[in-house]
C-alpha cells in the first residue's frame, strides 16, 4: 500500500464522490479512512472515532467480523465467481435464497431475485410490477405512487420514485408515470397536523385522491419504505402502513416495501414491514445482508406476485432482466456468514434497547439546545432537525452543520449530515456506552455550533 502522503495529495482528485459537488470535495477534502474494528473507524492521521453512521446504514455487524471474511476467503478459493444466468447456478445462491424465504416468511415473501445493491433491487421490483400487469393482460398499470420525501436509489427509476428533488433535478426529465403524495411527517407535513391517526389518515386519503385522478387501472404499485431513512428518519404512524396494504388491496394495486434500511433488525424488528404487521408484493433488500463485506442486494416477490409468473404460459413471463453479479457466490457467501451471525446476536433485540436509550439522549439534547428543532427515530435510527428558530423550524445553514459534525469529529464520534438533518445509524451491535458517546460528541458539536453563533 502507499504510504499516507500519497492518500493525502491525491484525496479527492481522481475520485469523484457520491452525492458531493466533486469542487466542493477538492475545496475541502473528505477524511480518509483507513482502518475498522468493532464501532470504530480510523482515519489517516490516526485519530479513532466512533462510527455512529454505521458505514451508510449497512455495516450490522461492525467492522472486522471473522465469520464473513472467512466465509468470503473459503468461497474465493472454492469459486470466486459463475454466472447466474439461465442455465447455471451456485451453491451460495441457492442456500441464501432459501434462508431468505425462510427469514421473511412472515411477509409472505417466496422468491428472490439477486442484485448488486439497493438500488438495483428497487429498479428489479419496479420493472417486475410492470411484466406482473402484461402477463395478466392489463398492461396499461405501467404508473407508479410514493410519498414525498422518500428515497429508492440513483437509478432511473429509483430516481423517479424518489420524493425528494435533490436526487431529481439535475437528471430530469425522469421515468414518465411517477407521482407523489405527502409523507406523514409529524414535524412537516402540508396539514400542519401533529396528532398520528389524523395525520395517517390524511395522508391516506391524498394516496385515494391521487388514484381516483390518475385511474387504478392504470397504476402498478405503491412503493414506500416502512420508516424513510435518507428523507430524515420519518417514523409514520403506526397505522399508516396497514392503511396503505388496505388501499392497495382494495384497488389491486401492488405494494413494494423498500426494506434496503430497514432489514435485518435496525427499527428492532426483522423488517419494517414487520414492525407494522403488514405483507407486502415485493421487498427490496441490500445494505445489511452482507452488513457492507460485498456488494449483495435482492429483490424478494411475494406469492401472489411469484404464482402469476410461474403460471405463466406466454412470452410476457420470460425476465428480461438481470445484472452479471446476480447471485454472486461470494457475496452470497457473506451474506449466509452474517445472517448466521445476525441471527445469533439477536442484534434486533439490541436495536430496540439501545434505540430506547439514544430516543432518551436525544430528547435531552433537544432541551439542552435550542438549535435542535426535532428529534425522531425508531431502533437505531434516528435523526436530530437542527432549526435556527425552533418557531418558524428555519432550517440552519451548511456552515452550522458542517460545525456540529465537525466538533463531534473532535470528540471522537463520525456523523452524517443530510442537510439541516444529522442522521444517526450505528452498527446494531453498540452498547449503552457506545450511546452514550454518540450523545457526547453530539453535545460537543452542537455546543461548537451554538458558540460559533
Amino acid at each position: 500500500m502507499r504510504d499516507t502522503n500519497f492518500f493525502a495529495e491525491n484525496n479527492a482528485k481522481p475520485i469523484w464522490h457520491p452525492m458531493a459537488h466533486p469542487a466542493e470535495m477538492r475545496a475541502s477534502p473528505p477524511k480518509v479512512i483507513m482502518k475498522g474494528e468493532g464501532v470504530h473507524v480510523t482515519d489517516i492521521e490516526g485519530r479513532t472515532v466512533l462510527d455512529a453512521v454505521g458505514g451508510l446504514w449497512n455495516v450490522n455487524l461492525g467492522y472486522n467480523c471473522d465469520p464473513i471474511k472467512q466465509a468470503i476467503a473459503a468461497q474465493l478459493d472454492a469459486l470466486p465467481y459463475y454466472s447466474g444466468f439461465r442455465g447455471t447456478s451456485t451453491g451460495p445462491s441457492i442456500e441464501l435464497a432459501y434462508e431468505l424465504s425462510q427469514w421473511f416468511a412472515p411477509e409472505g415473501m417466496v422468491r428472490t431475485f439477486f442484485t448488486s445493491g439497493g438500488s438495483d433491487s428497487v429498479e428489479t421490483a419496479l420493472r417486475l410490477a410492470r411484466q406482473h400487469w402484461k402477463i395478466r393482460g392489463q398492461g396499461d398499470r405501467t404508473k407508479f405512487l410514493a410519498l414525498k420525501k422518500g428515497y429508492h436509489g440513483t437509478h432511473f427509476g429509483g430516481a423517479s420514485v424518489n420524493g425528494n428533488a435533490n436526487f431529481r433535478r439535475n437528471y430530469e426529465p425522469l421515468l414518465p408515470g411517477c407521482f407523489h403524495t405527502p409523507a406523514p411527517w409529524a414535524y412537516r407535513n402540508p396539514y400542519d397536523e401533529t396528532d398520528p391517526v389524523r395525520l395517517a389518515k390524511l395522508c391516506a386519503r391524498a394516496i385515494e385522491d391521487e388514484i381516483a385522478f390518475q385511474g387504478a387501472d392504470t397504476i402498478a404499485a405503491f412503493i414506500m419504505e416502512p420508516v424513510l431513512g435518507a428523507g430524515g428518519v420519518i417514523v409514520p404512524p403506526e397505522t399508516f402502513m396497514p392503511l396503505v396494504r388496505e388501499i392497495c388491496d382494495r384497488h389491486d394495486i401492488l405494494l413494494i416495501a423498500d426494506e434496503v434500511v430497514t432489514a435485518f433488525g435496525r427499527t428492532g424488528a426483522w423488517s419494517g414491514s414487520r414492525l407494522w404487521n403488514v405483507k407486502p408484493d415485493f421487498m427490496t433488500i441490500a445494505k445489511a445482508i452482507t452488513c457492507g463485506y460485498f456488494p449483495l442486494g435482492a429483490t424478494l416477490i411475494g406469492q401472489k406476485v411469484a404464482d402469476v409468473f410461474e403460471a405463466d404460459k406466454t412470452s410476457f413471463g420470460a425476465i428480461g432482466h438481470g445484472y452479471t453479479y446476480s447471485g454472486h457466490p461470494v457475496g452470497c457467501a457473506a451474506g449466509l456468514a452474517a445472517l448466521a451471525e445476525t441471527k445469533r446476536l439477536g442484534v434486533n433485540e439490541n436495536a430496540a434497547a439501545r434505540g430506547v436509550e439514544l430516543s432518551k439522549a436525544l430528547e435531552a439534547l433537544k432541551t439542552k439546545h435550542a438549535l435542535v428543532g426535532d428529534v425522531r427515530g425508531t431502533g437505531l435510527m434516528a435523526a436530530l432537525e437542527l432549526v435556527s428558530d425552533r418557531a418558524s423550524k428555519k432550517p440552519v445553514d451548511k456552515k452550522t452543520m458542517a460545525k456540529v459534525a465537525d466538533g463531534a469529529y473532535e470528540a471522537g464520534v463520525m456523523l452524517r449530515v443530510s442537510g439541516n438533518m444529522i442522521i444517526l445509524s450505528p452498527p446494531l451491535v453498540i452498547t449503552a456506552a457506545d450511546v452514550a458517546k454518540i450523545a457526547e460528541g453530539l453535545d460537543a458539536g452542537l455546543t461548537a455550533a451554538s458558540a460559533a453563533g
